[in-house]
Order: C-alpha cells, then sequence, then structure tokens
C-alpha cells in the first residue's frame, strides 16, 4: 500500500476463491473489509461451512477522525455513510460479527450491522508475564542508573496512533531522572525522531521482532504511555498491561475500555497537557505500591487461550445452526 508498504492488498479474487474450493473450510472467516471481503462474499455457499467476520480494524472512524477532523460532523456522516452501507453488505453475508471491545459492539449496533458478538482478544500470558521481570538488567542494557525510571511506549508509527501525543506528553511531564524508550516502526517514525528533536532522554529502539526480548522491557519499565485513542482493542497495551505494567492511556477507544484497572490513569484523549499530569502523577508513586496494582492487574488480562476457547464455542454453534441439506 502507498503510506504503509507493510500492508498488502489482497487483490486476487480468483486465486482466494479456488483455495476456499479446495480448501473447503468449516469456517470462512473475513479479517479486511476491502477486497479480501469481496472474495469471500463472493464464495459460493457450497464451498464453506460458515463465514464470519472480525472487526478489528475501524477504517471508517479512526480515519474520518484524522483525515475530517476540520469538516462539520453532518458533512462526514454523508461522506462515510456508503462505507457504513459496506460494513453492514459484509456482516449481513456472515452469521456473526465479532469485535474485541464494548464501545466498538455498540457502534456497529446503532449503525445496523447484524449480528455483532463481543469477544475480547488474549494475549499469550506464558510470554507476556511479569515473571520476565529484570529491571536491573534492563537499565544495565540501556545504559541508565538502577533508579532511573523508565516510561515505554510501543505500536506502530503511523499517523493514526498519535505519537505525537506521546512524545510530547513526555517532553512536558517526565521528570529529568525518566526516560522515554520507544519500540515500533512505520511511515511516521522519521517525523516523529524529528519531533523528539534529539532529546537525550528519548531513544528510538525500532521493530522489535523477539517477543520475549519485548515482554522483558515491558516487564522492567515503569509506566507504558499510550497516546491512541482509536484502538478497537490494543494487543500492544494489554500485553504491556499482561506483564504488571503501569500505564497512562487514553480514556477512548480499545485503551479506553482498561480505565477500571487499578494500574492505568486515564487521561482525556488527545489533550497532551492531560496526559503529561497523569504521567507526572503516576512517576511520582511509591514504585512498590505501583508494582502491586500491575500485579494485580496483570491478572484480569484475557489470555489467548480464554479467546479461542470462547470463539471455538461461537463456531460450533454456528455450525450446529446451519440449515440441513
Amino acid at each position: 500500500m502507498p503510506y504503509d508498504p507493510s500492508y498488502h492488498l489482497l487483490y486476487r479474487v480468483d486465486k482466494v476463491r479456488a483455495y476456499v474450493a479446495a480448501e473447503h473450510p468449516d469456517v470462512l472467516e473475513i479479517h479486511s473489509p476491502y477486497v479480501a471481503a469481496v472474495a469471500a462474499l463472493s464464495c459460493p455457499s457450497n464451498t464453506f461451512g460458515v463465514r464470519t467476520f472480525v472487526w478489528h480494524s475501524d477504517f471508517i472512524d479512526t480515519y474520518s477522525a484524522v483525515l475530517l477532523k476540520r469538516m462539520p460532523k453532518a458533512m462526514t456522516d454523508v461522506l462515510t455513510a456508503p462505507l457504513w452501507a459496506w460494513v453492514r453488505r459484509i456482516a449481513e453475508g456472515c452469521g456473526a460479527t465479532f469485535v474485541a471491545a464494548r464501545f466498538q459492539k455498540a457502534k456497529l449496533d446503532a449503525h445496523g450491522v447484524p449480528r455483532v458478538v463481543h469477544l475480547p482478544f488474549g494475549v499469550e500470558k506464558d510470554v507476556f508475564s511479569p515473571a520476565r521481570r529484570d529491571a536491573r538488567a534492563w537499565r544495565m542494557e540501556l545504559g541508565l542508573p538502577e533508579d532511573a525510571k523508565v516510561v515505554l511506549a510501543i505500536g506502530r508509527f503511523a499517523v493514526e496512533k498519535r505519537w505525537d501525543v506521546v512524545i510530547d506528553a513526555f517532553i512536558e511531564g517526565a521528570s529529568e531522572d525518566a526516560h522515554l524508550v520507544v519500540f515500533g516502526d512505520g511511515p511516521e517514525a522519521a517525523r516523529m525522531r524529528a519531533r523528539a528533536a534529539g532529546n537525550p532522554r528519548i531513544r528510538f529502539m525500532g521493530f522489535e521482532k523477539n517477543r520475549e526480548r519485548l515482554a522483558m522491557a515491558m516487564a522492567s519499565s515503569d509506566v507504558l504511555l499510550h497516546g491512541c485513542p482509536y484502538e478497537t482493542f490494543g494487543l500492544g497495551v494489554a500485553e504491556a498491561l499482561a506483564t504488571g505494567l503501569s500505564a497512562v492511556l487514553p480514556d477512548q477507544g480499545g485503551a479506553g475500555e482498561w480505565a477500571h484497572l487499578g494500574s492505568v490513569r486515564s487521561y482525556p484523549s488527545l489533550d497532551v497537557g492531560a496526559c503529561a499530569r497523569a504521567l507526572r502523577g503516576l512517576l511520582q508513586e511509591d514504585a512498590h505500591a505501583r508494582r502491586e496494582q500491575g500485579l494485580a492487574a496483570a491478572a484480569e488480562i484475557p489470555s489467548v487461550a480464554d479467546h479461542f476457547r470462547k470463539l471455538l464455542s461461537h463456531y460450533e454453534a454456528l455450525l450446529s445452526a446451519r440449515p440441513v441439506g
């Protein structure tokens, strides 16, 4: 794709149809509302058992909020109406549409999308675990003193992720003994490095392929700082919370649904000043108490096994409800 080359368009509808016919899956699941959805919807009903739709990327509200933010809401609604009609068309051709956050279910219900099921994602809790914590080794790797405060930020560098909020809030709110360590890559990386303006307390680690090392960094840091209010779930946020890491999160989107956890401090989305104050306050709290809150919160994060157990149960119900013959 032009903006982000790591994304690709599945444009060979004929090949998708041929593969489905050859494999004859019990469940044909749509994970993209673009050409992949066109291909899946065009597959004859006798080539699969049931068809489902997973709404894990809100391509309408996310991009309209970013790209059409200066337009009046009435005009935005007119421009996005055909897109919502397409989402309804996809869902009408499926036995269920799965969403990972409650606010997404409410939104899709309000737009007339049928058969929406709230089913949170899970994380690999054997990997993203508090047991990965090694605060001393992590600070040694970073070349920092043992008592340095490490603020972690993770995610894809794309315009909708609002990394500007993260960087600006850290610069405004963090004390001199705090350091921001950023994991991620993407089309906005160069602009965000420039925004950090060579600040010696901000370092960019790039994309981390080793999940165990990333989990260690999460478990061994002090605070997760997040800026995106458009997450449909926020897997990276959930993984960090599962390691016992405290977090400063926006009050909207999937990230906002973790606000009830004792280890989370919420702020009004996109408000840099409020984000900075929340970060400053959390870093000033007693480290031991903060860690205890994080450990209690980690136990509430669902696992991958929890997710798939529930998902397979839904599949079985859909398959058993198929008309005979």
